[in-house]
């Protein structure tokens, strides 16, 4: 856990960063000057995250709203250390678990039992602390008998739920989450959101990525809204979901009167 409860869980300072997208030439649509592009190939950069700042402090749950494409995703990427930032800095203190992408990590081949097992003893837990959660894990993720069912077999959902009970319940000290809740129902839902109530009242620390601004307002304690790499507004959930509602309503009225 964090050694200096006045220190922030997690600290970004001026971050930026791109990705690059790799476009091939073709000769199909565009004409005689495409035969002589035939086979090359050019990468393009696309800044996805633009001078963001902002700290979390230690037992709390940030959200993360935005539209598709907004930056959401690279931001926690970055915070999860799978993206380097080109510039700026990323301080996490803590352990870090990550549910950034439904079902990556498990062994789509394995059950869901032995996936558990697994991510487990990924996590650095002895056996016998292992297997005493496998079924606690396995009835908050409602499985039922599909625990013992190949992940291949599992719906999206039976995935996320798998994935978020994982992290969880081993013992994380800074979860990230990317839409994990969408595969729940009402049931789930409430469960998930007593669980990192939990959590946080245990000192750890989570941020959270979401289309649900339901999910965003009842979990989150405060809350961040991206658009086109850049926070546009930061602070208490019901305050920055109302004004990302605002822009919506009007981006799309917007679109609407163009047609």
């Amino acid at each position: 856990m964090v050694k200096d409860p006045s220190l922030p869980a997690i600290e970004v300072k001026d971050l930026s960063t791109s990705y690059r997208v790799h476009i091939r030439g073709s000769s199909v649509l565009g004409g005689i000057t495409d035969l002589f592009r035939l086979g090359q190939s050019t990468d393009r950069v696309i800044p996805a995250v633009k001078d963001v700042s902002f700290a979390v402090p230690q037992g709390s749950v940030l959200g993360v709203i935005g539209r598709n494409g907004a930056g959401k995703s690279t931001l926690l990427r970055c915070l999860a250390g799978i993206l380097a930032p080109e510039s700026g800095t990323v301080t996490v203190r803590g352990r870090i678990s990550t549910l950034i992408t439904i079902g990556v990590g498990m062994n789509q081949n394995l059950t869901g039992r032995e996936n558990i097992r697994l991510g487990g003893l990924a996590m650095g837990l002895d056996k016998d602390r292992v297997e005493a959660t496998v079924d606690q894990i396995a009835e908050f993720a409602q499985l039922g008998e599909y625990v013992d069912f190949p992940v291949e077999t599992y719906s999206s959902g039976m995935r996320s739920r798998l994935g978020f009970a994982v992290m969880a319940h081993l013992d994380p000290e800074v979860l990230l989450i990317d839409e994990a809740l969408a595969g729940g129902d009402s049931k789930f839902q409430a469960e998930t959101a007593h669980k990192m109530a939990e959590l946080c009242g245990n000192g750890r620390t989570i941020v959270l990525v979401s289309h649900s601004l339901t999910a965003i307002r009842t979990m989150a304690t405060q809350c961040i809204w991206m658009h086109q790499g850049r926070v546009i507004e930061e602070g208490d959930p019901d305050d920055v979901a109302a004004s990302y509602m605002r822009y919506c309503r009007l981006s799309d009225s917007d679109l609407l009167d163009d047609t």
